[in-house]
Formats: C-alpha cells, sequence, structure tokens
C-alpha cells in the first residue's frame, strides 16, 4: 500500500510543488544543504589552517565524522522502522545545531582544539546516521512511489544549489573557518521549524506477520533485503567503493591544494563551488537522461565518468590559472554526473523496497555506503602520511575506476525504465 499527503495523484512531473507537505520538506532540506556545504569545507579548513593538522589528523578527523555509519547504521534502520520517522529528523536537527554550534563558542574564547574537532565530528555524524536513514524513509510516506524520481530531483536541487554558495561562504577569507560552522549550526534549526510545521499524518508502523520479534532479527533482515537483491547489492558495492577511494582522496585534498599548489581558502571554496552549477544540471536533467538512455545505462555512465574525473585532480599542474581550471573542470563534470546517479539509483531503491523495511534498507545501504567513508579517510591520511600527497591522490583516483564495475556486470545494466511499484 502507497501512502501520501496532499493532493498528489494524477499531477503533472511539476506538481509536487503544489504538494505543501513536501515543500515544507523541500525548503527545510534547502537551508540545511546550504549550511553542511559550509561546514563540508569550513571543518577542515579550520583543523588545516588554524590548528595546522598534520595529514595523519586530516584523516583521522573524517574518519570520526563517518564512523557513526559504520558503527550505528543497522540500529539506526531498525528504530526508523519501529518509530514515526518525522520526530527523528527533527531531533537530529536540534542535536547538530548545539554541537557544530560548540565550534564557534569554543574559536571566540580562544579553547579550539583538534580533539573537539574529533569529538564533534562523532556526534554530529550519530545524529546524521539517524537522520539520512528516516529522511530517504520519509520521502516515500509523503509522495506515491511514481514521483520519487521527481521528489528526490527537486530535494537532490537543493543540494545543487547549496554546493554553488556554500564552499565559497566557507573558503573567503573575510569569515574565518570556526565562525562559518555557525551559519551550518543556525541552518539545522531552520530545518527544524520546517520539519515542526508538516502536518501530514504518518501511518504507524504495522508490524509483518513473518517479522522478527528480535532487534537482531530485525537487524539481518534488513541487511537480507541488500545483499540478496542483485540490484540492491550492485548499487551499494559501486557506491561503498567509490566512496572509500574518493575519500581517501578528499582526506588530503584540502592539504595538497592549500600547501603544495598554494591555493588559498578564498579560491579553494570557488573551486568547490564549480561543483554546484554541474550538480545543478545534473538534478534537472536526471529523469530526462534515464527516459532517453535508459535507467541502467544511465547509473552506469554516470558512475563511470564520475570515476574517471578524479584523475583530474592529481594531472592538475602549469599556471594558478591553469591548476584551478582544471580543479574546477573536474568539480564541475563531477557535479553533473553525481546527481544523475544518486537520484535514479536511490528512487530506484525506494521503489522496489517495502514500506515496512524502508528504514532498514536504507540503513543497510548506508552502513554499505558510508561505513567505508572512515575507512578511506584513514587510508587516504594515513598514505599521504608515508608516501606524500600526489602519489596518494593517484593511487587513490585510479583504485576509483573499480567502482562502477560492480553495476557493470550486474542486472542494473538490463534496466529500461524506473518501477513504480513494489
Amino acid at each position: 500500500m502507497f501512502y501520501a499527503s496532499g493532493p498528489v495523484r494524477g499531477i503533472s512531473f511539476h506538481g509536487l510543488w503544489r504538494h505543501s507537505e513536501f515543500v515544507k520538506l523541500w525548503s527545510g532540506h534547502t537551508i540545511s544543504r546550504f549550511g553542511s556545504e559550509i561546514s563540508q569545507l569550513a571543518i577542515p579548513l579550520t583543523a588545516a589552517l588554524v590548528l595546522n593538522a598534520s595529514p595523519a589528523q586530516m584523516g583521522l578527523l573524517g574518519a570520526f565524522e563517518f564512523a557513526p555509519f559504520l558503527l550505528l547504521s543497522l540500529f539506526a534502520g531498525v528504530w526508523v522502522d519501529r518509530l514515526p520517522r518525522r520526530p527523528i529528523l527533527i531531533v537530529a536537527d536540534i542535536g547538530r545545531a548545539l554541537f557544530l554550534g560548540s565550534i564557534p563558542v569554543a574559536a571566540l574564547v580562544g579553547a579550539l582544539r583538534i580533539e573537539q574537532l574529533y569529538l564533534v565530528g562523532i556526534l554530529t555524524g550519530a545524529f546524521t546516521v539517524f537522520f539520512d536513514v528516516a529522511d530517504q524513509s520519509y520521502l516515500p510516506v509523503l509522495v506515491n512511489r511514481e514521483h520519487l524520481v521527481e521528489g528526490n530531483s527537486k530535494l537532490e536541487m537543493s543540494r545543487s544549489v547549496a554546493q554553488i554558495t556554500g564552499p565559497g561562504v566557507a573558503g573567503v577569507q573575510l569569515v574565518t573557518a570556526p565562525m562559518a560552522v555557525a551559519v551550518d549550526a543556525a541552518s539545522f534549526v531552520a530545518s527544524m521549524i520546517f520539519l515542526l510545521f508538516i502536518r501530514a499524518s504518518e501511518p504507524p508502523p504495522v508490524p509483518h506477520a513473518d517479522a522478527p520479534s528480535s532487534i537482531w532479527g530485525e537487524l539481518r533482515e534488513g541487511l537480507a533485503v541488500v545483499l540478496g537483491n542483485p540490484l540492491l547489492r550492485s548499487i551499494a558495492g559501486c557506491t561503498g567503493t567509490s566512496n572509500l577511494f574518493s575519500n581517501a582522496m578528499f582526506a588530503v585534498y584540502v592539504l595538497y591544494l592549500t600547501r603544495q599548489l598554494g591555493i588559498g581558502p578564498a579560491l579553494l571554496g570557488l573551486i568547490l563551488a564549480a561543483a554546484g552549477p554541474g550538480a545543478l544540471l545534473g538534478a534537472l536533467v536526471a529523469g530526462n537522461v534515464a527516459a532517453r538512455f535508459g535507467l541502467g545505462t544511465t547509473i552506469i555512465g554516470s558512475a563511470l565518468v564520475g570515476a574517471a574525473v578524479n584523475l583530474l585532480v592529481p594531472l592538475a599542474g602549469g599556471p594558478i590559472v591553469v591548476v584551478a581550471g582544471m580543479l574546477m573542470l573536474s568539480q564541475f563534470i563531477g557535479g553533473i554526473t553525481n546527481p544523475i546517479y544518486n537520484i535514479n539509483q536511490v528512487s530506484l531503491r525506494q521503489a522496489i523496497t517495502p514500506d515496512r523495511l524502508q528504514g532498514r534498507m536504507n540503513a543497510s545501504v548506508r552502513f554499505l555506503v558510508w561505513g567505508t567513508i572512515p575507512i578511506g579517510a584513514l587510508l587516504g591520511g594515513t598514505l599521504g602520511e608515508a608516501f606524500g600527497l600526489w602519489p596518494t591522490l593517484v593511487a587513490m583516483s585510479l583504485c576509483g575506476l573499480l567502482a562502477p564495475l560492480w553495476i557493470v556486470f550486474s542486472p542494473v545494466r538490463a534496466l529500461r525504465v524506473q518501477p513504480v511499484s513494489t
């Protein structure tokens, strides 16, 4: 059974703009994504430029931020399937606002240390685990499955617009990096307010007749849904492998650009912001590209191009204008392919999974694909410390080309259209 709120049935592709409850969810997403894009650069800049962190410390920082996805995701999925999802989203926003807000406060009183960034990273990461699992499971409650691609496209557009402006705010030298994190904390407060105004009734979880009676049984059932389905398994393998090596690159990316290429915070912000226009374009055309070339071809093609474009980072050389141009091109192309891949694969996952298993499916996928991120961050930091920043970027970008093989040799390749029912 599919649940919807508001006048959703029979509407056009653009009809979700008339769906008041979805618009509230989208508005909160837009504001919080803007803040998150700021922190994504501001926190590493704080570590690198304010606290003079080493490559190993940068790797640890990334590992702490994403360790909860490895440690908590499966349990989060069980609770998301047991409890109403909107309250989970609200509590997670409040928690992230409080902990992120501690960074500018500590900076103002001169007490900021790398250990605090580690602590804030792991605690906000824990709240993000519950938020992300509940968030992807909440959209199928608000809209019908035939509108999932539209809904995910609009949510992805929010992230794309945020990518255009967020890194620039974080990198601008008139705003110190720790103070920029305060904007992210405020954005989570705004997101929480919009969630409070959503009035759509959420159907209570209905236990399945064959559902396991213990939390461990439910946890295993969620993992079995992903690992037992060749579509979900191959997508998780591709995304997890990509996250492993791309985050090993990002662990040393900021250090490489600032210390070896001599790129300042303002230019670094502009380079990262170049992903935004590409991501906006990708979000706008994701559905049309899949309709034109087929769902499977679109998912595979976007993964292949997204992996290959990372090679531009270690290849960037010459005058600063050429270096910045190559790095911006890498961000721009990656910005296009990332939403095309994500919108179509997330919508596929949501469409083929029963509602009672949405939380555990999303949590299991999160466990498999985001659990590789702290491993990648530690790997990148360790390799950067031992062999240098540039060799690490070369090795990790080449290894990233392995990721699309998961879906090239899978049933994903044969898919033509997005399923609309389970």
